[in-house]
């Protein structure tokens, strides 16, 4: 199996349901800023919502960041509507949720389980220049915290910045890093 770390998301054109309307979301919207793709199996179930409603209520935090947010699922457009409609806690998305009904993008990314038509929980980093750098894939049970998200957005964006830093485990805006360097070998 190959990694994704530091390749390019593909091409992609889809239909997204967000703010009210329908709109059309491709790779060029990428460009130029954080992304998140947050891959989930289908609406109407039962652990995705409330993956979903967490990833809302972090929305703010992350557009703060530069960041944004696009939630996806081999469901159209129209079903992500009238799950809107119909769920309190969709009702409180902001973000773009994409419709990947033929699967092009959830097998570019390696989540789509051909037997099934779905996405496995997979959540993807995507830099300014349309790298990847989170991938971290869930099996559909196993769900997902958009704090724990956050936090890695937070390290990424600062090794982005400080390319001769690395963030150490659990570590937090305004924390010590490190400077890797034959000084530091058995130190830690």
């Amino acid at each position: 199996m190959k990694t994704l770390i530091n390749t390019k998301v593909p091409e992609f054109k889809v239909q997204a349901y967000q703010d009210e309307r329908f709109r059309m979301v491709t790779h060029g919207d990428l460009i130029g800023k954080w992304s998140i793709f947050f891959f989930y199996p289908a609406d109407f179930t039962f652990v995705c919502p409330t993956e979903l409603g967490d990833m809302a209520d972090k929305y703010e935090a992350f557009k703060k960041m530069g960041v944004e947010v696009y939630s996806v699922s081999t469901d159209t457009h129209f079903t992500h509507k009238a799950w809107h409609d119909t769920s309190e806690t969709i009702k409180k998305i902001r973000y773009p949720m994409l419709a990947d009904p033929t699967g092009h993008l959830s097998r570019a990314f390696g989540v789509y389980i051909e037997e099934d038509g779905l996405a496995y929980r997979g959540t993807f980093l995507v830099n300014p220049d349309g790298l990847i750098k989170i991938a971290e894939v869930n099996d559909n049970g196993i769900g997902r915290n958009a704090d724990e998200l956050l936090r890695k957005v937070q390290a990424a964006q600062f090794v982005a910045s400080h390319p001769n830093e690395v963030c150490p485990a659990k570590w937090r805006p305004g924390e010590k890093t490190l400077k890797p360097g034959l000084d530091l070998v058995g130190k830690i």
